[in-house]
């Protein structure tokens, strides 16, 4: 998978995709992380990516022109599967679309700032919009890394453990179960009998039992009636 990510700030990048799961899916040639940054397409003097809103208003927006450029020229070295904007207003991103998104080959994340992009973007350059959330951050920055992330450990062969992904919350609706690890007492605090019976029937069964009371608990609007 290539992912080419569109940002003014790319030093905000630097560190999600040099350490741990993305650094070793480049390193095993799985997963290609491309930062552009929107200012190499810039022109004039000051080489600006951003100006004031028609009509006014506070904040900056940033520029269709240097935007448009950056897409062309991308569009130049391979075909893309999506052009997506990350957008506070998208569709909400979840575990359905990262694995969808995984399936893709090349992928263009656009990271808006300041107050947005010109709407002619989204109007015309982009074809999708996607939000992790009902919130405002600084910029698409980092809402590109969790699409990113969520999306590139899912690629087969980046984790270890090739069954680890499919035991994920949210893959088969319910969130995960509680899990344990050494020591089996600790304080007093015992782990559950069941996970140090040996028995790999009734452990899976007590797994999928609290995965079920834990959804219903914590996220009852993914339970399906």
């Amino acid at each position: 998978m290539h992912l080419s990510i569109i940002t003014c700030l790319p030093r905000l990048l630097e560190s999600p995709f040099n350490d741990s799961i993305l650094k070793r899916a480049q390193q095993k040639n799985l997963a290609t992380v491309e930062i552009i940054d929107l200012r190499d397409y810039a022109t004039g003097k000051h080489l600006s990516v951003d100006d004031y809103a028609f009509g006014g208003g506070a904040g900056m927006v940033l520029m269709i022109e240097p935007i448009d450029r950056c897409i062309t020229d991308l569009k130049t070295k391979r075909k893309y599967d999506e052009v997506i904007y990350m957008s506070p207003d998208g569709d909400l991103f979840n575990q359905a679309m990262a694995n969808e998104l995984s399936l893709k080959k090349n992928l263009i994340l656009l990271c808006g700032h300041y107050k947005g992009v010109d709407e002619r973007v989204r109007e015309h350059l982009v074809t999708r919009e996607i939000s992790i959330g009902d919130y405002v951050l600084s910029g698409g920055e980092l809402a590109a890394a969790v699409v990113a992330d969520a999306v590139i450990r899912l690629l087969p062969g980046v984790l270890n453990d090739e069954t680890s992904a499919l035991s994920d919350s949210f893959q088969d609706g319910l969130v995960a179960p509680p899990v344990y690890t050494r020591p089996a007492e600790y304080k007093g605090w015992k782990v559950p009998e069941v996970l140090l019976s040996g028995d790999h029937t009734k452990i899976e069964d007590w797994k999928h039992e609290k995965a079920l009371e834990r959804t219903r608990k914590r996220r009852p609007g993914l339970m399906v009636d």
